[in-house]
């Protein structure tokens, strides 16, 4: 009796234990589009932007510290200070700049931040240039109180320091 009541005792920690380890979140195929790619270069041509690197995934990037420390996959947790605006035109829609960071799981993050955030290590820093379909879509962006902070297809940078991964 009482080896059928460890087994049913072991058995619910054994599979919990399985269970807690696999990652619910995945790397999606998707890219920015051609017209998108476009935009972005022109832009950063426009503004005399020379020192961006283009991603497998269409988007556009700038390390200014590649950091020493751990690289996040999808399913780590991110501690990041950030700065978010709308590209071209200068305001912050979102941002958190506490030198101890708030946390994020990197699955739950919009496509953009979760495909270039890996090119960065803990302690790096890392500038984004993310397209509407890597972003928020054709869906504004709106405040609690409802007011619209970022309209819809807009393109995005996110500057942001990746202060460790967990």
């Amino acid at each position: 009796m009482r080896k059928y009541l460890l087994i049913i005792i072991l058995l619910p920690l054994v599979f919990g234990s399985c269970i807690k380890d696999q990652c619910a979140y995945s790397d999606v195929a998707t890219t920015a589009t051609s017209n998108e790619i476009a935009y972005m270069q022109s832009y950063f041509t426009s503004n005399g932007i020379t020192n961006v690197v283009q991603h497998s995934s269409g988007l556009f990037y700038t390390l200014s510290n590649p950091g020493t420390g751990a690289t996040a996959s999808l399913c780590n947790t991110i501690v990041v200070d950030y700065a978010a605006t709308r590209l071209g035109y200068g305001n912050s829609f979102d941002s958190y700049t506490d030198p101890a960071g708030i946390p994020f799981v990197l699955g739950t993050l919009i496509l953009g931040v979760k495909k270039l955030t890996p090119l960065v290590k803990e302690g790096g820093q890392i500038t984004m240039y993310i397209s509407p379909s890597m972003a928020y879509g054709n869906e504004a962006q709106r405040d609690q109180a409802g007011n619209v902070v970022l309209p819809a297809n807009s393109y995005i940078k996110f500057d942001m320091s990746l202060i460790s991964v967990r």
